[in-house]
C-alpha cells in the first residue's frame, strides 16, 4: 500500500466503520428508529482552503504534464493526479508529493508538484507586473523530507515569484520561449526558511540586455530566524511597484527594495506554490501540506 495515503485511508474508514455502527443501533429489530447520531467534528472530511479555479499543476511526470482548470477542479478523481496531489482528509490539507524523475521543466533539472497561478483560468499569457502589485498567503507545512547520504535534509522550495516575457520581449531578445527568471524562490532548508531574489549583475544595463536572464543572478539570501521544523507555518508575499516583502507567520518580515527590485517591473509575473523538489538522489521524496492559498491583486 502507498504509505502516503494511510492517513487519508484510515480516517474514512473509521468514520464508515462509525456510520455502520449507528445504523446497526437505529435499526435493529423490534425498536423504533431514533434520531441520527452527531458525528464529532474530529472525524469529519476535512477539505483544505483552496480555490483551484485560478490555477494549474504540473507533476512529475510527463513532458513534463500540466493539468490546467477546468480539469484540475476534479483532482480527486483525476489518477494522473492522484499519485501526486490528494487531499489528507484527515488534517485538512491538500498534498503534493514528489520524487525525483527524469520529467523536468524547462531550464531545470528537478521534478515539481507545484501550482501556477492563472488570472484567466487555462491562459498562461495573463499575468502581472510589480508596478501592478498583488499578494499570495498561505498556511502549509512540510510533512515529510529526505535525507542525503550525509544525514542532512533534502531543500524544496515551498513558494515562487516567476517572471514571464511577453511576447513582443521574446521576439526582441529572440528568445525560444517566454520565460525569463525567478525573483522569488522560497526554500524549505535546514528546517527553516529561507529567501531568495535575484539581483542585477550590473546596473548598468539598458532596457534591451535586462530581458536576458543573464542579466541577473541569485543573492545571497536571508534566513528567517524562526525554526519551522514540521510544524504548520504562514507565508505572505506581498508585492508592490519597486517592492518585495515577505512575512513569516506574521511574525518576521523581509523587505527588498533595491534597485534590482524596482528595475523588475518590465517582466510580468505568476505566482507559485507547492514543492519543486531540490534533490536528484535515488530514493529520495518530500510531501508539502497546503491547509489554505490566497492570491489578490488590486
Amino acid at each position: 500500500m502507498n504509505l502516503r495515503n494511510v492517513k487519508l485511508i484510515f480516517g474514512n474508514v473509521f468514520l464508515l466503520v462509525l456510520l455502520g455502527v449507528i445504523s446497526s443501533a437505529c435499526h435493529s429489530e423490534g425498536q423504533e428508529a431514533v434520531e441520527p447520531i452527531q458525528i464529532p467534528d474530529t472525524v469529519k472530511y476535512q477539505l483544505s482552503d483552496i480555490n483551484l479555479g485560478h490555477w494549474k499543476v504540473t507533476l512529475p511526470i510527463g513532458n513534463p504534464t500540466e493539468v490546467k482548470p477546468p480539469a484540475i477542479l476534479d483532482y480527486k478523481t483525476n489518477n494522473e493526479l492522484i499519485p501526486y496531489m490528494y487531499n489528507d482528509s484527515t488534517d485538512g490539507a491538500l498534498v503534493f508529493y514528489v520524487t525525483p524523475t527524469n520529467s523536468t521543466t524547462a531550464n531545470s533539472s528537478y521534478s515539481r508538484t507545484e501550482l501556477r497561478e492563472q488570472m484567466e483560468p487555462g491562459n498562461d499569457k495573463v499575468n502581472w507586473t510589480f508596478t501592478q502589485g498583488g499578494s499570495m498567503k498561505g498556511t502549509l507545512a512540510v510533512d515529510k523530507m529526505s535525507k542525503d547520504i550525509e544525514g542532512d535534509y533534502h531543500r524544496t522550495i515551498v513558494m515562487q515569484i516567476h517572471g514571464r516575457l511577453t511576447d513582443s520581449q521574446k521576439q526582441q531578445i529572440k528568445a525560444k520561449d517566454n520565460n525569463a527568471p525567478p525573483m522569488l524562490k522560497i526554500y524549505w532548508q535546514d528546517r527553516k526558511i529561507l529567501v531568495k531574489t535575484k539581483q542585477l549583475k550590473s546596473l548598468d544595463v539598458d532596457d534591451n540586455e535586462i530581458l536576458f536572464t543573464d542579466a541577473w543572478e541569485d543573492a545571497e539570501g536571508d534566513f528567517f530566524s524562526e525554526e519551522v521544523g514540521f510544524e504548520k507555518f504562514t507565508l505572505e508575499v506581498i508585492v508592490s511597484d519597486g517592492k518585495l516583502e515577505v512575512k513569516l507567520n506574521n511574525d518576521e518580515s523581509l523587505v527588498y527594495d533595491n534597485e534590482s527590485i524596482k528595475r523588475w517591473s518590465v517582466f510580468e509575473n505568476y505566482f507559485k506554490a507547492g514543492n519543486y523538489f531540490q534533490s536528484k538522489d535515488a530514493g529520495s521524496s518530500s510531501s508539502v501540506k497546503y491547509y489554505n492559498l490566497k492570491v489578490s491583486h488590486p
